[in-house]
């Protein structure tokens, strides 16, 4: 005999072949109790009033089971050993949806309808909380959050050191081509102060090489900055400082991205990296929606405006977006990195839709896979392409009118 198992707000109902009730097993009447309960069968899991439903049922005689959920229904043959078989929905589901407020009354779960539909709106809002906290709780959106505070880290560094720079200039303007190194130049301020203390012996203790250092001081005794007041210097300092730490934490967040990405996306971690990765869950809103993207647009990720342009002009489309900043593609040949791209936006795809659906990790046979595509590609693709010849040069085809013949011809 087959029976259809129908979970609702009541509880887990069981109806034969002809919609007769013939097993029940009622839900508390505690609406975060009932929420919780339908939110476990949502994902799939077996609650224990399934499990006592379908044993109670298997006594009567019954062989066959019928569900709607098509997670529960494998749990269900797994663990229980039964028949089953998925209905998206069944005749019993509808037949319950449609005489909800009877059957609650019938059964005693309520006195009035109007009893039920004040739980049902509770439960709802129980089940809306609990799906809200469980799409906050995603890993991924912390990853987004984190690459985003280091990039608004680097915007914010880049700003103050551009004002060090230009502030520590009217005393010591020649030292600004000579130490490149943000983190160097600001150290470099605190440690030593006045352009006076620019030895060439202060300055190899700083860790500078000899030569550098040599350089540097020479300079520094015929520098033709002004002169420093010591409160002004003290200022430049404590701004230096602060932006050192700055530094810090933004190191200590690139740590705190590889543990996560680790955790979140590893065979993606495993191709791009961490901050890569991240940029691309990033710019794609989760991992989830970076999974459902074919190869050709996460090869473009981050280069819309160049896109949609292309498409609005004529012009060329572009190689790559954001995947720019791996380094098999930006310090690849011009010629080679179009092709490169492509090749690392397929194992991309790959690797987040595992990260995403599956979790296996699988990163060491992409990369192998990457590493032997690009191997072809720098073997195949050694010598830059001919040059093309201007459109105003290329033969036209003999016996094949040229656009102004056609339209002189209409005429």
């Amino acid at each position: 005999m087959k029976a259809s198992i129908v979970e609702c707000i009541l509880g887990i109902l069981a109806f034969d072949e002809t919609n007769k009730l013939v097993e029940k097993t009622l839900f508390p009447k505690d609406p975060t109790k009932i929420a919780e309960k339908l939110a476990k069968i949502e994902a799939g899991k077996l609650t224990d009033e399934i499990e006592t439903v379908i044993r109670s049922l298997k006594e009567q005689s019954f062989t066959f089971f019928v569900f709607e959920n098509t997670e529960v229904a494998r749990n269900a043959r797994e663990k229980l050993k039964i028949a089953v078989e998925v209905a998206k929905p069944s005749e019993a589901g509808e037949f319950v949806r449609a005489n909800l407020e009877d059957l609650a009354v019938k059964l005693g779960f309520v006195k009035e309808a109007s009893e039920l539909r004040l739980l049902l709106h509770n439960v709802s809002v129980e089940l809306t909380k609990m799906r809200v906290r469980k799409a906050v709780e995603k890993r991924d959106l912390v990853v987004m959050q984190a690459i985003m505070t280091i990039d608004d880290l680097d915007r914010t560094v880049n700003l103050f050191m551009g004002r060090i720079r230009e502030w520590y200039g009217l005393h010591f303007p020649e030292l600004d081509r000579l130490i490149e190194k943000h983190e160097t130049y600001a150290r470099l301020i605190i440690d030593l102060g006045r352009r006076d203390n620019f030895t060439s012996e202060s300055l190899e203790k700083e860790g500078l090489p000899k030569a550098k250092s040599e350089q540097i001081a020479m300079v520094a005794e015929k520098s033709m900055g002004a002169d420093i007041e010591e409160q002004d210097l003290t200022q430049v300092q404590i701004l230096c400082r602060n932006t050192l730490q700055l530094y810090d934490g933004r190191q200590s967040l690139e740590n705190y991205m590889d543990m996560i990405m680790e955790e979140v996306a590893p065979n993606l971690k495993s191709l791009a990296g961490s901050l890569l990765g991240a940029r691309l869950i990033a710019l794609t809103g989760g991992l989830i929606n970076l999974a459902k993207m074919p190869a050709s647009t996460i090869q473009v990720l981050g280069a819309e405006k160049a896109l949609f342009r292309s498409l609005k002009t004529g012009a060329r489309p572009p190689k790559h977006g954001i995947i720019f900043q791996h380094t098999l593609i930006h310090e690849a040949k011009r010629w080679q990195r179009g092709k490169m791209a492509r090749a690392l936006a397929g194992k991309l795809a790959i690797a987040a839709r595992t990260d995403a659906f599956s979790g296996k990790y699988i990163g060491d046979r992409l990369q192998a896979g990457l590493d032997k595509r690009i191997e072809e590609i720098l073997k195949k693709y050694e010598a830059p392409p001919p040059a093309r010849m201007p459109s105003a040069q290329q033969p036209r085809l003999e016996g094949k009118p040229n656009r102004r013949m056609k339209r002189g011809h209409r005429r």
